[in-house]
C-alpha cells in the first residue's frame, strides 16, 4: 500500500493507496516510469546463448531468469514470454505450454485422510500398553479380561476418530477460496476458460469481483484496486499501476503495484494482465510449498542416516512423544506405569520363587492391569469432545482434540490486526472542519450500520449531538456543506434491506455484507462501492443525509462526474438544479491532490497539512474534502481542471478499520492472565501502532525492556540474526510490513525463550507460521483455505475474543484433567499397595491369594472410576481461572501437589482396602454364618473358582470391593478442589452445616455418577452366578459396618490432610498475580 519512505501524510492520504504515474525527479526512491525501462536486449545479452533459444525462451520463468516480473516494463515482458498484450497467446502455443507446465493449481490443502485420523487415535503409549496387556491376557486364554481391555481400546479410538473426522468435515464445508473460470485472450479473441489451465504468457482479463486466478504482470487497466488482505495482511485495497516499474526487486508482495497475485480480489475498476507465474510458482503456491516441505530433511545425510531418523520420528510418533506437552507427559508417563507393571509382575513371580503357572502369571498380569488407567484415554477423550462442543458455541472449532488442551497453557499470543483485532471494515472515525468543529465517532461495532455507536461533536460552544439517526439541523451548522459533500462526491450506497428509491451505484464496485446485530436486523445492512466511500456514505447517513436525500431536500441532479483516478488521486462531481444558473462542485482526494486546486491562504494550507499530519499519525487514513459554487458551464463537463479549479476546503475525514468493541477487554483479560500479546501485520506501522495503542497491547504499562523494542518494521527485524534477535530483552510487542517468513522467525523466537504460542491468521501468508506455532488458529469467515488447514483451530467469527475464551476453555480442561488424573491414579496406587500386601496371604497350599478379582479390578478402573473421572472432566471452571498465569509447560499436569495428594490418598485408600479385606478375614464369624471353618481363614484354589473352603476369601473380597467403590465415590467429590473441605467448597456461594449438599448436587453429572456407581455396587455383590463365577466374590452382611468405617476413617484421613495444607500454605496458589510472558 505505498512504500515505508513516503511522507507521512500522503502514505495514509490515499483513497486507496496509489501509485505514481508520468513520475519525473519527484518519483519516490523504488519506482521509476516507463521511460526508464530494462529492454529485452539487457535481458537477453546476460544469458548464454542456450538460455535464448526459440524453443525453451517460452519456458523459462523470470524468476529464472533472475529478473523479478514487478522489475520489468510490460513490453519487456512481452518479449520475454513471446506473448501480446493485445492478441494473446494462440489456442496452440498454450497447449503445448500446458503440456509442459502442468496444470495451474495449488497442491495441499486436502484435509487429513480417514487413515491419518485413525492413526492419529493410537499414537500414543497408552494405548500401545493396554494393546499390549489385552494381547498378553489372550495369551493365556483370560478371554474376559482380554475382552474388556479390547473393548476400552476400541472405545478410546472411536471416540476420538469421530471428533476428528466431524471437525475435518466442517473445517472442509469452510473451504471456500478458488477462482474456477477466467477470461483469456487466445488467438486474438476474449474465451472463458478453466482456471487451472492457465499458462505463462497468457492474457487474463478481469473485472471487479472476479479473483485473480494466477500471478500476473498488471499490463493495461483502469482504476483497478485488488484487496490482498489473504496475501499480505493489507486492510486495504491496493490501486494498481500498469506503467510502472520497480527497482528492486526484493520490494515487499505489499508494495509491487504493478503485480496482480493469486488469490486476491478485483475491489474496483477493470484491466488485464500477463501470467508470469502458474500453480506452485505463485506466491501463494510457494506458501504451499512451505508447508508441504519436510523442515528436518537435509541433503548432506546418507541414506541410511535418513533411514534412521524416518524409524526414529515414526517411533516417537507411534509413542505419542512428539505433540502437546500433555500428549508428551501422558506418554511418558504411559511407559512408567508400563515399567512399572513389568516390575510388579517380577515381584509377583519372585514371591512364588518363579514357579510360574497360570494362576501366578493371572496374578501377576492383575497386578500389571492395576497400575494402568485403563479408562485414561477415553475419559480425555470424552472431556475434549465435550470441550469441543462448549467451543464450538463460542465459536471455535477445534479440528484436533489435544490442541484444546495445548491453547491452555499458552503464554504469547501473536495476532493479525486486520479482520481478527479489527472488524476489516473502514469507518470514517474523525472529521475536521475548517471552521473549527470536530467530531469523533465512539463505539461503532457495525461499520455498514449509521445507528451504530455515537458521533460526539466539539466546537467552541462545546454542543454535541445525541446518538443515533439525526436529522440535518442537529449538527454544527457548518458541517452542512462539508457532509452534504461526503454524500454527493460519492458512488457508494448504503442500505437496511427495506425499499427505498435507488441511488445511482458505482459500475465498478464490491459487495460486503455484515452478519451481526443492530437496530436494524444486522443482516440486514449491506453496503456496495469502495470500503473508503462507504465509511463516508455511512457518516452522512447518521445525519439522514444519504446521497438521495440530499439530491431531493435540494432539488439537485447530477450533471458530471469526473472520477476518481490513481494519476490524480481525487474525486470530483457537478451538481445543479433545473431552474438554477449556478452550479456546487464537491471534490475529495488526498491531500496532497486537492490543496494545490484550492483558494486557501499559505496559512490555511498549513494549517490543513498540520492537521493532516496529525490524524495521519494516529493511524488514520486521511482524505481532504473541499467545495465551491460557480455559474454553470459546458466547460464544467467537459474540462476536468476547470471543475476543479479554486476549491474552498471544507474540512478532513480520517478513516480506519476499527476495533472490534471487545478486543481491549479481551486483551486486558489476557495481560492479567500472564500472556503476552503480539500484532503481527502486513498493514504500515502507524496503522498498526495505532490500533495496538487503541487496544491496549502498547500502553502506558509496559517495562522499559517492553518499551524499548515494543514496535519493529519487519525489515528491521528480518535483518537480525537469531542470535541478536535472542540478545533482545523483550520480543517486539507490535511488529509491521509482515512477510510469512517475518512470522515464521518470530514464532521460533518465541520457541527458543521456551514459550508456547498461539498464532492467528486468515490470509495465506499466515499458513506457515500456522503450522509453526504450538496452536495455530485461522479465521472461518475471511480465511483461506490453506490457512484453514495449516491451522488446530478455526474461528467462526474471527473475533480475538474467541480465542481468550479458547484459552479459558483450555485452562478449565487442564484443572479437570489434573482432578481426574488423581482421581484415576489414586485408585491405582491403592489396588498396587491392597496386591503386593495380598502376596503375604497364602492358602492352604502355599498360594497368595487375591485380595481383589482381575475383573474386580477392571470393573473399579472402567465402570466405577471410569463415570466419575467423566464427571470431574465436566468440572466447571474456576472464578480465578484467568487470574492466574499460564501453568509451567516444563511440569505439565504432574505438579508436586498432584504427586504428593495421589500418594497419599492412594496410601489412605490401600490400607484401609487391606483393613476391611483382614478385618473380615480374621474376624471369627462361625455363630453369624453357621459355618466352620475347615480349610483355614483362607481355604485353598479360591483364586480360580469357588469351592467350599472359599467362603471367608468371597466374603472378605467383597468387602473389600465395597469399600474401594465407595472410597472412589467419595473420592471424587474430595478432588473437585485439592485445598478447600468437601464441606466448606464454595464459600464464595454457599455457608452453613448444610453446604456440603449444594456442593455436591452443583455438578449434575458427577452427582448422577456416584449416585449410579453405589446403586450398582448392590447388584454386582448380590446377584447369583454373576458374583461367584465372573467377580469370585459373594454377598455380604454384617461387612457392610466395615465398609462403613472405612468410609467415615477415609474423608477424616482426607479432610485432616487438607486442612494440613491450607494450615502450612501447601499446594495454594495466589490468584490475580499473573505477569504476561516474558517473550
Amino acid at each position: 500500500m505505498g512504500i515505508e519512505d513516503q511522507p507521512a501524510v500522503e502514505e495514509s492520504t490515499e483513497p486507496p493507496i496509489c501509485g505514481y504515474i508520468d513520475a519525473t525527479r519527484e518519483t519516490p526512491p523504488g519506482y521509476r516510469n516507463q521511460g526508464t525501462t530494462i529492454t529485452a536486449d539487457k535481458i537477453t545479452r546476460s544469458l548464454r546463448p542456450s538460455q535464448i533459444s526459440e524453443k525453451v525462451v517460452f519456458s523459462v520463468a523470470a524468476s529464472e531468469l533472475n529478473v523479478e516480473p514487478h522489475t520489468l516494463a510490460v513490453g519487456d515482458l512481452e518479449n520475454l514470454l513471446e506473448t501480446d498484450v493485445n492478441h494473446g497467446l494462440t489456442s496452440g502455443e498454450a497447449a503445448r505450454r500446458l503440456e509442459h507446465h502442468g496444470l495451474n493449481k495449488v497442491e495441499g490443502a486436502q484435509g487429513l485422510s480417514m487413515w491419518k485420523i485413525l492413526l492419529r487415535q493410537v499414537s500414543n503409549s497408552l494405548t500401545v500398553v493396554l494393546i499390549l496387556v489385552m494381547a498378553l491376557s489372550f495369551a493365556i486364554n483370560d478371554f474376559i479380561e482380554g475382552g474388556v481391555i479390547a473393548a476400552v481400546i476400541s472405545l478410546n479410538i472411536v471416540v476420538g476418530f469421530i471428533q476428528d473426522y466431524r471437525a475435518e468435515q466442517t473445517i472442509q464445508s469452510l473451504y471456500a477460496l478458488s477462482a474456477p473460470t477466467c477470461k483469456v485472450i487466445r488467438s486474438e479473441q476474449a474465451v472463458t476458460i478453466k482456471a487451472e489451465q492457465l499458462v505463462k504468457g497468457d492474457v487474463v482479463l478481469l473485472n471487479v469481483g472476479d479473483i485473480v486466478p494466477a500471478d500476473l504482470r498488471f499490463a493495461d487497466g483502469l482504476n483497478l484496486s485488488t484487496d490482498e488482505a489473504l496475501l499480505t495482511g493489507e486492510s486495504l485495497p491496493i490501486s494498481k499501476h500498469p506503467d510502472l516499474t520497480l527497482d528492486d526487486a526484493e520490494i515487499p508482495l505489499g508494495d509491487r503495484v504493478n503485480m496482480l497475485y493469486s488469490a486476491s480480489t478485483i475491489t474496483r475498476g477493470r484491466g488485464r494482465g500477463i501470467v508470469v507465474a502458474t500453480g506452485m510458482g505463485t506466491e501463494v503456491g510457494k506458501i504451499a510449498q512451505l508447508l508441504r516441505a519436510n523442515p528436518s530433511s537435509s541433503d548432506d545425510v546418507s541414506r541410511l542416516g535418513a533411514y534412521w531418523k524416518r524409524v526414529k520420528a515414526s517411533t516417537r510418533s507411534i509413542l505419542g512423544l512428539d505433540g502437546t506437552p500433555l500428549q508428551v507427559k501422558l506418554s511418558k508417563f504411559a511407559l512408567l506405569l508400563f515399567a512399572l507393571a513389568v516390575l510388579l509382575a517380577i515381584i509377583v513371580f519372585s514371591a512364588s520363587v518363579w514357579k510360574i503357572d497360570d494362576e501366578v502369571l493371572i496374578y501377576g498380569i492383575c497386578v500389571g492391569v492395576a497400575v494402568i488407567p485403563e479408562s485414561l484415554i477415553a475419559v480425555l477423550t470424552i472431556s475434549m469432545a465435550v470441550g469441543t462442543k462448549a467451543m464450538a458455541k463460542g465459536n471455535v472449532i477445534v479440528r484436533k482434540l489435544s490442541a484444546l488442551e495445548a491453547v491452555g497453557g499458552v503464554t504469547n499470543i501473536c495476532s493479525d490486526k486486520t479482520g481478527t483485532l479489527t472488524q476489516g471494515k473502514m469507518i470514517t472515525r474523525k472529521v475536521w472542519l475548517r471552521s473549527g468543529p470536530a467530531a469523533t465517532v465512539e463505539a461503532c461495532t457495525h461499520p455498514f450500520d449509521p445507528s451504530s455507536g455515537t458521533v460526539e461533536w466539539e466546537d467552541d460552544e462545546g454542543s454535541e449531538s445525541p446518538k443515533g439517526l439525526k436529522s440535518i439541523s442537529r449538527f454544527p451548522h457548518a458541517a452542512k456543506k462539508f457532509i452534504e459533500c461526503l454524500s454527493l462526491c460519492n458512488n457508494a450506497t448504503v442500505t437496511d434491506g427495506k425499499p427505498a428509491p435507488t441511488d445511482d451505484a458505482a459500475e465498478s464496485s464490491t459487495t460486503s455484507t455484515i452478519s451481526t446485530t443492530s437496530t436494524v436486523t444486522a443482516s440486514d445492512w449491506t453496503a456496495v462501492g469502495e470500503p473508503t466511500e462507504i465509511a463516508l456514505h455511512v457518516f452522512a447517513m447518521r445525519f439522514g443525509m444519504s446521497k438521495f436525500t440530499v439530491s431531493e431536500t435540494n432539488g439537485v441532479h447530477l450533471l458530471a462526474e469526473h472520477p476518481f483516478d490513481s494519476s490524480c488521486k481525487r474525486m470530483s462531481v457537478v451538481y445543479s438544479s433545473p431552474d438554477s444558473d449556478s452550479a456546487d462542485i464537491y471534490a475529495k482526494g488526498a491531500l496532497e491532490a486537492v490543496l494545490p486546486l484550492s483558494d486557501a491562504s499559505d496559512d490555511v494550507k498549513t494549517e490543513f497539512t498540520a492537521k493532516a499530519e496529525s490524524l495521519a499519525a494516529e493511524g488514520l487514513r486521511v482524505l481532504c474534502i473541499a467545495h465551491k459554487t460557480v455559474e454553470n458551464s459546458a466547460s464544467l463537463k467537459e474540462m476536468r481542471e476547470v471543475a476543479e479549479s479554486k476549491l474552498t476546503l471544507l474540512g478532513l475525514a480520517g478513516l480506519y478499520d476499527p476495533p472490534r468493541l471487545e478486543t481491549a477487554e479481551a486483551v486486558k483479560r489476557c495481560k492479567v492472565a500472564g500472556i503476552s500479546v503480539h500484532m503481527l501485520t502486513g498493514d504500515h506501522i502507524k496503522t498498526a501502532t495505532a490500533i495496538a495503542h487503541e487496544v491496549g497491547i502498547l500502553g502506558g504499562n509496559l517495562s522499559a525492556a517492553e518499551s524499548a523494542n515494543s514496535t519493529m518494521l519487519a525489515s528491521a527485524f528480518d535483518v537480525l540474526s537469531d542470535a541478536q534477535i535472542d540478545q533482545l530483552e523483550k520480543l517486539p510487542l507490535v511488529l509491521a510490513r509482515c512477510s510469512p517468513s517475518t512470522k515464521v522467525r518470530m514464532v521460533e523466537a518465541m520457541h527458543r525463550r521456551g514459550a508456547f504460542c498461539v498464532m492467528t491468521g486468515d490470509g495465506v501468508n499466515d499458513s506457515p507460521a500456522l503450522k509453526k506455532a504450538d496452536v495455530g488458529i485461522a479465521m472461518g469467515l475471511n480465511g483461506s483455505d490453506v490457512a484453514k488447514e495449516a491451522a488446530d483451530m478455526v474461528l467462526t467469527d474471527d473475533n480475538f475474543a474467541s480465542i481468550v475464551t479458547a484459552v479459558e476453555e483450555g485452562r478449565r480442561l487442564f484443572d479437570n484433567i489434573q482432578k481426574f488424573l488423581l482421581h484415576l491414579l489414586v485408585s491405582n496406587i491403592a489396588q498396587v499397595i491392597l496386591l503386593l500386601v495380598g502376596l503375604a496371604f497364602k492358602d492352604g497350599h502355599g498360594k497368595s491369594v487375591f485380595p481383589l478379582s482381575p475383573i474386580e479390578i477392571l470393573w473399579a478402573n472402567l465402570i466405577t472410576s471410569s463415570f466419575l473421572a467423566l464427571g470431574l472432566g465436566l468440572e466447571e471452571a474456576q472464578p480465578d481461572i484467568m487470574l492466574r498465569p499460564p501453568h509451567d509447560l516444563r511440569v505439565g499436569v504432574f505438579t508436586r501437589e498432584i504427586i504428593v495428594d495421589k500418594m497419599a490418598y492412594g496410601f489412605f485408600m490401600g490400607a484401609l482396602c487391606i483393613a476391611a479385606f483382614t478385618s473380615v478375614i480374621y474376624t471369627p464369624m462361625e455363630d453369624i454364618y453357621k459355618q466352620s471353618s475347615l480349610y483355614g481363614a483362607l481355604g485353598y484354589d479360591c483364586n480360580a473358582e469357588y469351592n467350599a473352603s472359599c467362603d471367608n476369601v468371597y466374603r472378605a473380597r467383597a468387602t473389600t470391593f465395597a469399600t474401594l467403590s465407595f472410597l472412589l465415590l467419595v473420592t471424587a467429590w474430595e478432588v473437585k478442589h485439592f485445598t478447600r473441605s468437601l464441606f466448606n467448597m464454595y464459600p464464595e456461594m454457599y455457608t452453613g452445616p448444610f453446604s456440603v449438599f449444594a456442593t455436591v448436587w452443583r455438578n449434575k453429572f458427577l452427582f448422577g455418577a456416584v449416585l449410579a456407581g453405589f446403586v450398582i455396587t448392590f447388584p454386582v455383590i448380590y446377584l447369583p452366578v454373576i458374583d461367584k463365577t465372573v467377580f469370585k466374590h459373594q454377598a455380604i452382611g454384617i461387612e457392610w459396618a466395615v465398609v462403613a468405617a472405612c468410609v467415615v476413617v477415609y474423608i477424616a484421613l482426607v479432610e485432616l490432610w487438607k486442612a494440613g495444607k491450607r494450615r502450612f500454605g501447601k499446594g495454594v496458589i495466589v490468584y490475580g498475580q499473573g505477569v504476561a510472558g516474558e517473550a
